[in-house]
């Protein structure tokens, strides 16, 4: 969605007059179904309250949809009451957003994970609350496992790339599309994400320390770049570099894919009716590198209001009822949105709906996060050269040894002072 066209529809959205009560709107989800159950959560709170809530359709990717949220809130509009924003995101529009901790109660805040509750604290204020938490998985088809031999699904990245091309090799006679592994290799933040967990479980860190130094230029770094590299072309298709979430998904979803890298929300859309790959889908934990463990990188989505809302009370009000218990359970079985809500790990209904929210319960709760604590406003900068280093070397402009050296001398560049 262009810029331009975003605002039209924000304006268009903004002056549509209530029929009851107040009229907010609500920047939500367009990726997958999410923006069908999340407006269907919208509606219930609006018919409960006698409010109405207009749901905005936003940009698939996040850097499209934060760069429309930046000019919103820097132009000081108060268009759009309640946002959903990444996790990554407090440093940067934190102070554009209402400080939450005396208008949401310390006893709800206190169900959420912990850690995404302090990811969200901004200059002492809470600027969201957590509403589903993510961490990439490993998907594959239980039935092309089976039917080549294999036992279940890869513990390690070498194991994934034999796999993926005995797949690859034996589908290809009668399906010539067929791919062996398929995920997020476009340049944009989803490689950053993807990236991070390659990099993290080849040993190579991630990207920085705690304390703030560039630490991505090593021996384990450039290992994990050459592995990834000889990918494209053998077991992923050369076109991986041009996909997003969703091009991954319509690949493996159509069936043409062995594996593929994604969130939690695409196994929902998996297992729908009508989809080719109903009941042939496992969920699993991401493969080992040379580290001799596998790492996910921590995603997740939080609910904010703007600190010029004209109906702050009721978009506190709206934010309260979607990150509850009952909505959060509710995404859950419908759209397999992993909750921010630990007890429901153990709720039945949802582990009958999403089987592997209960054995992935720890790569959910100790996935890796990405530098933005460290990086504050300069997030984007560093994000962008770790994603823009890995797209050289999937595309082959870059040899990996060349990449890492660049990528800590434009690390260095951004850091500049200092963080």
């Amino acid at each position: 969605m262009k810029t331009a066209l975003a605002f039209a529809v924000l304006a268009l959205f903004a002056a549509a007059p209530a029929h009851a009560g107040v009229t907010l709107s609500f920047a939500c989800d367009s990726t997958g179904k999410g923006y069908d159950i999340c407006k269907a959560g919208a509606d219930a709170w609006a018919t409960k309250t006698g409010n109405t809530v207009n749901v905005i359709q936003v940009p698939n990717e996040p850097g499209d949809r934060l760069a429309l949220y930046q000019q919103q809130l820097a132009a000081g509009s108060s268009d759009v009451d309640v946002f959903m924003i990444d996790v990554v995101w407090p440093g940067l529009i934190g102070a554009h957003l209402l400080d939450l901790n005396k208008l949401v109660p310390a006893n709800e805040v206190s169900t959420h994970f912990p850690a995404m509750v302090q990811n969200n604290i901004f200059n002492g204020k809470l600027v969201g609350i957590p509403w589903f938490t993510d961490a990439g998985v490993l998907y594959s088809r239980t039935d092309l496992l089976k039917k080549y031999g294999f036992q279940g699904p890869p513990k390690t990245w070498d194991e994934l790339a034999t796999m993926a091309k005995k797949i690859q090799d034996g589908e290809r006679a009668a399906h010539p599309l067929f791919q062996g592994f398929v995920f997020q290799g476009k340049n944009y933040e989803g490689l950053t994400c993807v990236a991070l967990e390659w990099l993290a479980s080849f040993g190579g860190g991630t990207i920085l320390d705690t304390n703030g130094k560039i630490t991505v230029s090593n021996p384990n770094t450039v290992a994990m770049l050459k592995t990834v590299q000889g990918w494209i072309g053998t077991i992923a298709p050369e076109a991986v570099t041009t996909y997003a979430e969703e091009e991954a998904r319509n690949v493996w979803q159509a069936g043409n894919a062995a594996f593929m890298r994604n969130w939690p929300y695409a196994y929902a859309l998996g297992q729908a009716d009508g989809s080719v790959i109903k009941g042939k889908i496992t969920v699993s934990a991401l493969p080992a590198g040379a580290s001799g463990h596998g790492a996910s990188t921590l995603g997740g989505w939080q609910l904010a209001v703007n600190a010029k809302s004209k109906h702050a009370k009721e978009a506190v009000e709206l934010i309260r009822y979607l990150t509850g218990p009952e909505e959060e359970k509710r995404r859950a079985i419908t759209g397999s949105f992993s909750p921010t809500i630990a007890s429901l790990y153990k709720d039945p209904d949802i582990l009958k709906a999403v089987p592997f929210f209960g054995s992935l319960y720890d790569v959910f709760v100790n996935a890796v996060a990405r530098p933005a604590t460290v990086t504050k406003a300069k997030y984007n900068q560093a994000s962008n050269a770790f994603a823009n280093a890995v797209y050289g070397v999937l595309t082959k402009k870059q040899t990996p040894d060349e990449a890492a050296t660049a990528l800590q001398t434009q690390l260095a560049r951004v850091k500049g002072k200092g963080w």
